[in-house]
């Protein structure tokens, strides 16, 4: 009441007085630590007491949304402060950045409430009434884009996209013009419309390497656009193609690291963006270079990142709530799980597994977009632990929630081993089969995935005694991972076909490698093989090597639920593609 009453006595002295002391107020409870939201609304609440002007009015009914819909869960009173800021200011003149902010805090609200369609006509009316205003204008048209894409929306997103390329040519920002370019060709990859995105990323370039302005925005630029280019190349499983792009990648963020922030703004407004933080860049990269790692077989390397990149997530996460944040932790988690699979770390992986459920939880959309890849771990996960029925059940809800075609293939690939390791399940199998045939028709452009069909071919032949038919796919497996660099493709292959080889009398082979299963495989067929040839020291040391890795397989410490499923160690193929992949 005090402070009330010296606004009042301020009013007579100064109009403006009274107003700049509230917002001061207001702003030091906003900043305080810890802030205290209600007294700032209090102090924004007292502006309305003066019967301000049109101006502080639709400024203050702004702030005050804002406040209460960043800080506070009372998103009904939010929203009638945001709907009166956009209605006043539409009156005032010249008045753009507050009806235009006021239009965009307003949209997130009604899509965080699940009001799409009242969110998307008001983006386009503020899209439509901003074209002489170049910031503005960019980054409306760069809202609605992302709302039409969480909806699966790609074709308008990617419209939208292209119309503020064109604003921002005309406006003569071609660093902008680059933005709207790059993430065209990123839902372009993701709509897997090849023959668009080359053209595109080719003009990108061409963008990139001309434009001469901020160094930061700049690196940032080639980050984007090398980021693109490493992932379409991991996408169609071209595992050694893509090492010069990657290459460029890890020295493009090494470069940005050593640069040093700017404060000077552009001289064109609608420059005013940035693609992502430098620190956010930084765990991408090695995001990336996670899936490089673990396409290629370098489980150490992989393993060193993912722990680089979850400590530097970890420092983020707690200055930082940004959702892109929880999405880089849960994907270096997926591929972390599969790391611990394929060598033998399967409490570790379960744990892991339990982390990304407790990750998507906190998200629905998180949730929605990962449940597929969950259940196909928990489905690698019971193949590791020799449970065949869990692991089908896993594998055909993932096929249920999953409408990506990469991952749909990867899903029923494991799934033909299963029914492979059953062996009584041919029809279910042979269906499979036909829907993943390396040899025509195959559903996805990835090599790797291809590689590993034959490979599946090649598994069902060596188990129905079909030897030369087996050897064919293996070879065709070998071909193409030998092309790429797919180490543990090219592994499994080598050990199948020393199988092979030995049941055909052929003993001269070697084995090497350092996957756990296929060397628990391979040392018991090295046991098998000196035995055949009469070399008793080498077969009593390959007895004692498989016994080893057999017991590093099968001691699994369990921390919750049921007992652990005893493993039975076999002499054939136990592996799952999270080995090979």
């Amino acid at each position: 009441m005090n402070v009330l009453m010296l606004m009042l006595q301020m009013t007579y002295e100064a109009p403006e007085r009274w107003y700049l002391a509230l917002l001061g107020f207001a702003e030091h409870f906003r900043t305080s630590s810890p802030p205290k939201i209600r007294l700032c609304v209090h102090c924004l609440q007292a502006v309305f007491q003066f019967k301000p002007p049109q101006r502080i009015e639709a400024r203050t009914h702004l702030q005050l949304g804002s406040v209460l819909y960043h800080h506070t869960k009372n998103s009904e009173l939010a929203r009638s402060h945001l709907e009166k800021a956009w209605f006043i200011s539409q009156q005032v003149p010249q008045f753009e950045d507050v009806k235009f902010e006021a239009a965009s805090i307003l949209s997130e609200l009604f899509c965080q409430q699940n009001l799409v369609d009242s969110a998307k006509p008001l983006l386009r009316k503020a899209i439509q009434i901003s074209q002489q205003t170049p910031y503005w204008h960019c980054r409306l048209l760069f809202q609605l884009a992302q709302l039409h894409t969480l909806e699966k929306d790609l074709v308008s997103a990617c419209d939208l996209l292209g119309v503020g390329a064109e604003y921002a040519r005309v406006v003569g920002s071609e660093y902008t013009r680059a933005l709207f370019l790059l993430s065209k060709g990123m839902l372009l990859l993701m709509e897997r419309k090849l023959g668009e995105v080359h053209p595109l990323l080719t003009l990108c370039g061409t963008i990139v390497e001309n434009w001469q302005g901020n160094p930061i925005q700049k690196e940032s630029l080639r980050v984007f656009f090398l980021v693109l280019q490493v992932t379409h190349y991991l996408d169609a499983g071209q595992v050694k193609s893509v090492k010069p792009c990657l290459k460029q990648l890890q020295q493009c963020i090494q470069t940005i690291s050593t640069l040093h922030d700017d404060e000077i703004l552009p001289s064109n407004p609608a420059d005013l963006f940035h693609w992502l933080p430098k620190e956010h860049m930084c765990v991408l990269v090695y995001l990336v270079t996670v899936m490089h790692s673990m396409q290629a077989g370098y489980l150490e390397k992989a393993q060193k990142y993912t722990d680089k990149a979850l400590m530097q997530l970890e420092k983020l996460k707690m200055l930082d709530c940004s959702p892109i944040l929880s999405t880089f932790q849960v994907i270096l988690l997926e591929h972390i799980i599969m790391c611990r699979l394929v060598t033998g770390h399967k409490a570790t992986a379960l744990q892991e597994i339990s982390q990304v459920c407790q990750l998507c939880q906190q998200s629905p959309r998180l949730f929605t977009n990962h449940a597929a890849q969950l259940h196909t771990l928990l489905g690698l996960y019971c193949i590791s632990v020799n449970c065949m029925d869990n692991a089908e059940a896993q594998f055909t809800t993932a096929l249920r929630l999953t409408t990506h075609q990469e991952l749909w293939t990867y899903i029923v690939t494991n799934l033909a081993s299963v029914y492979i390791r059953e062996g009584n399940r041919h029809q279910e199998l042979y269906s499979l089969l036909e829907r993943i045939n390396p040899d025509h028709n195959f559903p996805v452009s990835s090599h790797c995935l291809r590689a590993a069909a034959f490979y599946i071919r090649g598994l069902l032949s060596f188990f129905q005694g079909r030897y030369n038919e087996a050897k064919r796919f293996l070879r065709e497996t070998l071909k193409m991972s030998n092309a790429e660099d797919l180490n543990r493709l090219t592994a499994c292959s080598l050990v199948l076909l020393g199988h092979i080889f030995y049941v055909l009398g052929n003993h001269r082979v070697r084995l090497n490698d350092r996957c756990y299963n296929n060397q628990l495989w391979s040392s018991a067929l090295l046991k098998d093989l000196n035995k055949a040839l009469g070399n008793t020291m080498d077969a009593h040391e390959a007895a004692q090597m498989h016994q080893n890795f057999s017991q590093q397989l099968l001691v699994c410490p369990w921390t919750d639920g049921p007992p652990p499923v005893q493993i039975q160690a076999q002499n054939g193929p136990t592996t799952s593609l999270a080995s090979l992949l």
